[in-house]
């Protein structure tokens, strides 16, 4: 039996998160955006704004990944794939995918960013094992893609993080017989491949804002599986 792993664990959490916590990141948070709308650069205003008001690292990370300007929200949000993937082949950031649903299997925290996607603060770090809750993300992501007619599926992996050759094979052996082409590839930079392509699913913020098209995935399979899950939502922050 495999040992239970909680993917997405965050040191003083409770602290760092709490509700009194998460009502002053949304006032920081709109100061952020307000900077970003005014051409600020987002390291710059949020090392000023974290520095000022004391924020631990991890409170830090959450306002760089859900805080965007309202320019390249409306940029990203023109480029969604809303519907259909019938026909279509899929590009999948294979780690930024499966580790943001492992946990939230896990129950760990979660962002909901104000450009409407689903993000973690779990570290990688060049490093990954595949754990309990692995085989589940997988196949959700299986079932999904299936229910959105996509007629094949490619997998990207990072080769300079460690196992993506197991994650690999577990991915041949979970999806081989799903009603699409499954093609897993490990290359050195995902990240550059994906920027140049259609029908690409992450929610890397880099890859969104140069990519041709993307498929918000995670929201949809964790708003179908997971429909009461308590977010850190940023959402509201929008003028």
């Amino acid at each position: 039996m495999s040992k239970t792993v909680k993917r997405g664990y965050l040191e003083n959490e409770q602290r760092d998160f709490s509700e009194k916590a998460i009502s002053k990141l949304k006032e920081i948070g709109k100061d952020l955006y307000y900077l970003l709308n005014r051409g600020y650069y987002i390291k710059n205003s949020s090392t000023f704004l974290g520095n000022h008001h004391l924020l631990s690292k991890n409170q830090r990370l959450a306002l760089v990944r859900s805080i965007s300007s309202k320019e390249n929200i409306k940029y990203r949000l023109n480029k969604e794939i809303k519907d259909s993937l019938e026909d279509k082949t899929v590009y999948i950031d294979g780690f930024n995918t499966i580790i943001t649903l492992e946990v939230a299997l896990s129950n760990s925290l979660l962002l909901k960013c104000m450009d409407k996607t689903i993000r973690d603060l779990a570290g990688l770090r060049g490093t990954y094992k595949l754990i309990d809750k692995t085989d589940i993300a997988i196949k959700l992501i299986g079932q999904t893609l299936v229910k959105y007619k996509a007629s094949k599926v490619v997998f990207y992996l990072d080769s300079p993080v460690s196992n993506s050759g197991k994650l690999k094979l577990k991915i041949i052996e979970l999806l081989k017989n799903y009603d699409f082409e499954l093609d897993i590839i490990i290359i050195p930079n995902v990240d550059s491949t994906l920027e140049k392509l259609e029908n690409v699913i992450t929610t890397d913020a880099i890859i969104l804002d140069k990519c041709k098209s993307w498929f918000n995935l995670n929201r949809y399979i964790l708003e179908e599986h997971l429909p009461e899950y308590e977010y850190v939502d940023f959402r509201d922050l929008m003028e």
